[in-house]
């Protein structure tokens, strides 16, 4: 009988696995996503410092009133707009996208869209 392996232990795995080919320098830093049951969380890391230079989350003050009547896609799309805004203030144009193993569908893919649109390149 095929055992199926727990979904989180199975994505953290494939996370493992992408940042070891993955890394973010000062000239290109790293956009990595975490999504839990609810948020959606964004993050600009410089992995030559071990630094995070930007991040948000749908649950940040500021978006958090505009936020209300959203779906998560909508809110993680939000989010996206969010991250490259903050990214730009920090002069920072081109990053490399890291989904931490989650299927690029969904939130993951809002984000993705949403940081595209405010002007961030990947």
């Amino acid at each position: 009988m095929i055992k199926k392996g727990c979904k989180n232990k199975l994505r953290k795995q494939r996370s493992l696995r992408i940042k070891s080919k993955l890394r973010g320098t000062s000239d290109r830093p790293r956009l990595t996503v975490h999504r839990s049951l609810t948020n959606v969380y964004a993050q600009i890391i410089d992995d030559t410092k071990g630094v995070t230079v930007v991040s948000t989350s749908s649950l940040a003050k500021e978006l958090k009133d505009s936020l209300i009547g959203k779906s998560k896609q909508e809110a993680a799309f939000v989010v996206g707009e969010e991250i490259a805004k903050a990214a730009k203030k920090k002069g920072i144009k081109q990053v490399v996208f890291d989904r931490a193993g989650y299927i690029y569908t969904g939130r993951v893919k809002s984000l993705a869209e949403g940081a595209r649109k405010a002007g961030l390149e990947f």
